[in-house]
């Protein structure tokens, strides 16, 4: 495989899952052969596995922010990843609150980390992970990668962000969840791949009817949260990237609705290559 792609392990927006639906949001991010993982909704660990990646390898994980569609699995991944053979140290990037969500999990599995520790010989499990913080601007650099983050417009939540990763030769932006915001422009530019949630405007009132227990506090949620895929397309045109990935699909999995429709929805906007997304797609860049 190239050393440079984004796989999209799950694709849905939202936390529910229900017969037949994608998986809440999940990447891998490959660039100079360097894999990483951007959010970790529940089956992002079945999704890594089903791409052929050894847990026990696992050393950069990045959270956009706290939302359990996008950070739930993370506990359950790295302690699957440590029986699974893992024992060097493992790097997370995401805003702050994610120590007291890591600190409750290790509470939670103190009896089975304990049991392992001693009776199978494994390293510490509390030890094995480093939580970084994050804020605007620079995130980390290091082996040639560079990743930068700006707060996007997702309330209530304050502290949500877009990434890009800038690798020797591609760079690569995921939108996180936000509504349109004009600095997306500016941070995605001329970027090889932008990833960008995306709401199908016609398909949201079938969707709440769905959901059963929301209320128009849910629908003015996404209306103010979130982004129309005609908006991203916007982005996408006006940043100049080369590809636009939509994902975090709001709805990933209404039967009435399906890739013509996201095609059909961005066609005014946007007529680069565009990838509808599914769980398990991956881009080449």
């Amino acid at each position: 495989m190239s050393q440079n792609y984004v796989t999209l392990l799950g694709t849905k927006g939202g936390p529910a899952i229900r017969p037949g639906s994608s998986m809440p949001t999940s990447n891998l991010l490959c660039l100079d052969g360097q894999q990483m993982v951007v959010d970790c909704a529940l089956g992002v660990t079945r999704g890594l596995v089903d791409q052929g990646v050894q847990l026990k390898t696992l050393s950069r994980i990045f959270i956009t922010h706290l939302h359990s569609d996008h950070y739930l699995e993370l506990g359950p991944l790295i302690h699957t990843a440590w029986t699974a053979g893992l024992k060097t140290r493992v790097d997370v990037w995401g805003p702050a609150g994610l120590n007291d969500y890591w600190d409750g999990f290790l509470a939670s599995m103190k009896a089975d980390i304990d049991l392992r520790v001693e009776d199978e010989g494994r390293p510490d499990l509390r030890e094995l992970l480093q939580i970084h913080v994050i804020d605007e601007g620079v995130v980390m650099q290091q082996d040639g990668l560079t990743v930068s983050a700006i707060r996007t417009e997702h309330p209530p939540l304050i502290d949500c962000f877009a990434l890009s990763f800038k690798g020797t030769s591609k760079h690569v932006v995921f939108s996180g969840d936000t509504a349109p915001i004009t600095a997306l422009e500016d941070f995605a530019r001329n970027a090889d791949l932008l990833v960008h949630e995306a709401m199908l405007e016609s398909a949201l009132p079938a969707l709440l009817e769905r959901v059963g227990n929301g209320s128009e506090k849910l629908m003015e949620h996404w209306l103010r949260s979130h982004t129309f895929a005609h908006d991203a397309a916007r982005t996408a045109t006006n940043a100049g990237v080369r590809q636009l990935a939509l994902s975090h699909l709001i709805p990933s999995d209404d039967p009435d609705y399906g890739k013509q429709d996201w095609t059909r929805a961005v066609a005014d906007h946007w007529d680069g290559p565009l990838h509808v997304g599914t769980d398990g797609l991956t881009i080449k860049l």
